[in-house]
């Protein structure tokens, strides 16, 4: 190997990450279960390999040097990653089951009639679903790797948001709904006089909708609301009435006949996305959004 890349030792890196960081050789030395002459000696032998101070003493502590301060900007980060990664391919090695949260809607309507390509396409994965609290956008599961969900705000910098796709949302009903004849050569404004199905989880889908399609949310008539959109969903299929829906949740009920969407469906600003903490199973993580996307 060249001297370009003449590395100083790692055990000499972590003594001067944790004394940089805790700002005491005492505690570096606690930290790294060793001597505090150990941790004094292995930062001399790093300024030494160097040719500069990084240290210098401050009162009972110590302070960064310029040279120091660049240096821990750097090995803390590197150090970091490392760390991550190690533990991402023991992970794996241990073949640990990577653990995806999904809403209960999202789940059994798009997720699950994909699980068995996937678990053949992705055996190393060791997939395992849990379902998420509700259809809100849970950022993170406590017990999941990742979660898979419609998100509409930004996302957090501690995480990691893999795009698969843009939600669309639009009305269906089914074919049996008593005025489903009507409603399907009629325009769009003639569902402001139609009894409309709703989720409480989300309310501003229908204003939403009605926004696109340049109509008043004002004039909306709803009938009855739903906790979750998986009962709504159920409910439209029976032909109780006209729900709102994302389109990825419906396009199998509407491949079949169970459903139809005379107006089609609109954008909006959420994304379908995997949702990872940063810097955690990201190999492992890009491989699935990988997958979800080409399964769109």
């Amino acid at each position: 190997m060249s001297d370009s890349f003449n590395l100083p030792p790692l055990n000499a890196l972590k003594a001067f990450e944790a004394s940089a960081r805790l700002q005491s050789i005492t505690l570096a030395a606690k930290e790294l279960h060793v001597t505090h002459g150990a941790v004094s000696r292995q930062v001399k032998q790093l300024e030494q390999h160097l040719g500069v101070a990084l240290l210098s003493k401050h009162g009972r502590g110590i302070k960064l040097t310029d040279s120091g301060a660049r240096l821990y900007e750097a090995s803390t980060a590197a150090l970091s990653q490392i760390h991550n990664a190690c533990l991402d391919i023991r992970q794996q090695t241990q073949q640990a089951p990577f653990v995806l949260a999904c809403p209960g809607s999202l789940l059994a309507r798009w997720l699950i009639p994909r699980l068995e390509q996937l678990q053949r396409d992705l055996p190393d994965l060791r997939l395992q679903v849990i379902t998420s609290a509700g259809d809100d956008n849970n950022l993170q599961h406590p017990d999941a790797d990742a979660s898979l969900i419609f998100l509409d705000q930004a996302c957090p910098d501690t995480m990691q948001a893999y795009i698969l796709d843009t939600e669309r949302i639009g009305p269906v009903l089914s074919p049996r709904y008593q005025q489903a004849a009507t409603l399907c050569v009629a325009e769009a404004a003639q569902l402001l006089d139609e009894p409309l199905l709703f989720t409480h989880s989300r309310p501003q889908a229908w204003p939403q909708w009605t926004q696109a399609q340049q109509l008043s949310s004002t004039d909306l008539s709803y009938a009855q609301g739903f906790e979750h959109l998986y009962y709504l969903l159920e409910a439209a299929v029976a032909g109780l009435g006209v729900a709102i829906a994302p389109e990825h949740l419906v396009r199998s009920d509407i491949a079949s006949g169970r459903l139809i969407a005379p107006w089609g469906f609109v954008e909006t600003s959420a994304k379908l996305v995997l949702l990872t903490r940063k810097n955690q199973h990201q190999q492992r993580a890009q491989q699935l959004a990988q997958w979800l996307i080409n399964s769109l």
